[in-house]
């Protein structure tokens, strides 16, 4: 897939005051506990800014995934077997950083028979254990829609239980191809059904020609999902063989799509070019 040529406008140029010795210290932490980073493998915009303010979104489980999506920019393949010591050392590394609010992801591990969900809970425990008074966010796949494995991850507490529907289900089939619209929207409601009350957040990004119609859709299918937060971001391809970019939204449209799911009374919407899911999360926890 070739990027779509058409100039970058000018509110993509983000201007951010970097503290480059936190994003030394943070990059120097991550690699000496053998940690990953959404980040970094996700190719991230807003990377800079959070390790210029000491906070990174761990993504648990190694930087290979199993699932080959068109619009991202973590790497498929075969992964590794589970690292045994990473719920510690991300615990320690969030106490090295001071965070007071931990966003926990993850590559899609189908070749394990849980899908991870025991390592996320696992890796949720050692953090409270460590860090009792700090908020966690666990932003987990679908886990082929195994309510187990959802209930899993449930059992240690987490504080918000994020899955991202990423686009319109429109769009499913072309970057989404081994996910499922009904299923992601499932796992959120699932959420609901075995832990009423966890707030649950979902994401998607706007830009590979979805029309109004199907955001609206989406939104109303969300609410129906009792979805608690909302976020909605530009989507940026991570390089030449992503899906291209076929449309950026401007700051007036990101107002339009904020003030329709406001109509439907989410707990906290956000919109906006450079919104990912799990950026400032914990101003959006704050918020519900």
């Amino acid at each position: 897939m070739k990027n779509n040529p058409e100039a970058k406008p000018a509110w993509l140029k983000k201007r951010i005051c970097l503290n480059n010795k936190n994003v030394s210290e943070v990059r120097a932490l991550i690699s000496n506990l053998k940690l990953h980073t959404v980040c970094q493998s996700a190719k991230c915009p807003n990377i800079f800014e959070c390790f210029s303010k000491k906070t990174a979104t761990f993504m648990l489980m190694g930087n290979i995934c199993t699932r080959n999506c068109s619009f991202c920019g973590v790497v498929p393949g075969i992964p590794l077997k589970l690292d045994k010591d990473e719920p510690r050392n991300v615990a320690n590394a969030a106490a090295a950083l001071g965070l007071n609010y931990i966003v926990l992801t993850s590559v899609t591990r189908d070749d394990i028979i849980d899908g991870g969900a025991s390592h996320f809970a696992e890796t949720v425990r050692q953090i409270k254990r460590l860090l009792p008074s700090v908020k966690v966010e666990c932003l987990i796949p679908d886990f082929k829609g195994n309510i187990d494995s959802i209930a899993i991850v449930l059992s240690a507490n987490p504080d918000v239980l994020n899955h991202n529907m990423e686009t319109v289900k429109q769009k499913y089939s072309l970057i989404r191809n081994t996910a499922d619209y009904k299923r992601s929207l499932d796992v959120l409601k699932s959420v609901k059904k075995i832990s009423p009350a966890t707030i649950t957040k979902s994401g998607f990004m706007v830009g590979l020609g979805e029309s109004p119609g199907e955001i609206k859709q989406l939104l109303d299918d969300l609410k129906r999902a009792e979805c608690d937060i909302v976020t909605i971001g530009q989507y940026l391809c991570p390089s030449a063989n992503n899906c291209p970019v076929l449309k950026y939204y401007s700051p007036e449209e990101f107002a339009e799509i904020k003030n329709l799911a406001d109509k439907l009374e989410f707990k906290h919407v956000v919109a906006g070019t450079f919104v990912r899911s799990s950026y400032q999360a914990s101003l959006a926890f704050s918020k519900v």
